[in-house]
């Protein structure tokens, strides 16, 4: 299963560079002036988990795969984007395509690098983004709902519940609000609402790009940033594009010393990486053994035969059982052989959820 977060944001706040250092590439090309992204660009990310290296060391497995989150940078949005203004239509043609939405917050003062609005204000430049998304969604809805319910009063089920979640849409987003507040009645709405690719039902991580001197603690500007977050219901990392772009050429000795002498514990891959399996609602399970430790992503509340699915297929179709253990037991009594000896192995079957951590091993016919 691939997951893609599209990275947003206004001209000139850092997006390019920030993907450039997420994705240790450079793929995108990060210039001082507007649209130097044209073509949407796709880095495929290992998510950092040291519970892998943990369960492959117990293993003894000869290869360590990690699972994947993929970001694409997108080109930079102007004000009128809706209406087509700058790379309007091709920056939501895009954004369409993505699972979530990592909106980049310049949060730094720098009169060498332009902005767009001639100011430095990320609360503002939020608002506009999510403005151009929420008229297109506008558009877009004033023009099926009508249809929607005109077929319902025929008596047509499937219209009447694309009437009633479409609609409510309708009015979240003519009140100024994200149609990602709607609020479906069942799994048929649900699947409604998502078919309808709306633009602001997609979840949003804000990245406030700050200069180093604030990449610890943050500045005024983020601050404002996480208020308009927690207000709103979406997640805020700080983060320095500046130093995430030094990282990249170290090696892993150096950065962990250079995090430290900047007062990090992490790095921003790391932060933008964790705050989107929480904004995705993503756990990772684990398959274990000699040749390779690999860990795989599903999202929360996957049963057993999805979360087979995810290796492939034919192990969701033929899906017998799953022998489980959980990470902090197969780490403590060292591995498959001793957690059986304890009863620590579970059988579980269809209909089991699984756990953050769970290491699996499936059978399947």
């Amino acid at each position: 299963m691939g997951f893609k977060c599209g990275i947003v944001g206004l001209p000139n706040v850092g997006k390019s560079t920030l993907f450039n250092a997420l994705t240790e590439t450079q793929a995108a090309q990060a210039a001082n002036y507007p649209f130097c992204t044209i073509e949407p660009n796709i880095g495929n990310v290992a998510v950092p988990d040291d519970r892998l290296d943990k369960l492959a060391a117990i293993a003894g497995s000869q290869k360590i795969i990690p699972t994947q989150l993929a970001f694409v940078d997108i080109a930079g949005l102007v004000r009128g984007a809706s209406k087509g203004e700058g790379l309007g239509n091709q920056f939501l043609g895009n954004i369409r395509e993505v699972d979530a939405i990592v909106h980049v917050l310049r949060c730094f003062e720098d009169d060498d690098i332009q902005h767009v609005e001639n100011k430095v204000d990320p609360v503002a430049d939020a608002e506009t983004v999510e403005t151009e998304l929420l008229l297109a969604d506008l558009e877009s809805l004033e023009k099926r709902v009508p249809a929607f319910q005109k077929k319902a009063t025929g008596g047509d089920k499937e219209a009447k519940a694309a009437a009633s979640v479409l609609g409510q849409a309708l009015d979240l987003l003519r009140a100024g609000k994200p149609a990602r507040l709607t609020e479906p009645k069942d799994i048929e709405e649900e699947r409604i609402l998502k078919q309808a690719q709306l633009l602001t039902v997609k979840p949003v991580l804000y990245v406030c790009n700050v200069e180093e001197a604030h990449a610890a603690t943050g500045n005024a500007h983020s601050a404002a940033v996480f208020a308009r977050a927690e207000a709103e219901g979406a997640q805020a990392v700080i983060v320095s594009a500046a130093i995430e772009s030094e990282l990249v050429a170290m090696e892993p000795d150096e950065r962990m010393l250079f995090l430290e002498e900047m007062g990090l514990h992490e790095t921003g891959l790391a932060r933008v990486i964790r705050a989107g399996y929480e904004l995705l609602h993503l756990l990772t399970f684990f398959t274990v053994g000699p040749k390779e430790a690999r860990a795989w992503t599903v999202h929360t509340g996957a049963t057993a035969p999805e979360a087979a699915g995810e290796i492939h297929s034919d192990f969701q179709k033929g899906f017998i059982r799953a022998e489980t253990i959980a990470f902090a037991d197969y780490v403590a009594l060292g591995g498959e052989a001793k957690a059986r000896e304890a009863g620590k192995l579970r059988a579980e079957g269809k209909g089991y959820v699984v756990q953050d951590g769970d290491v699996m091993h499936f059978l399947h016919s």
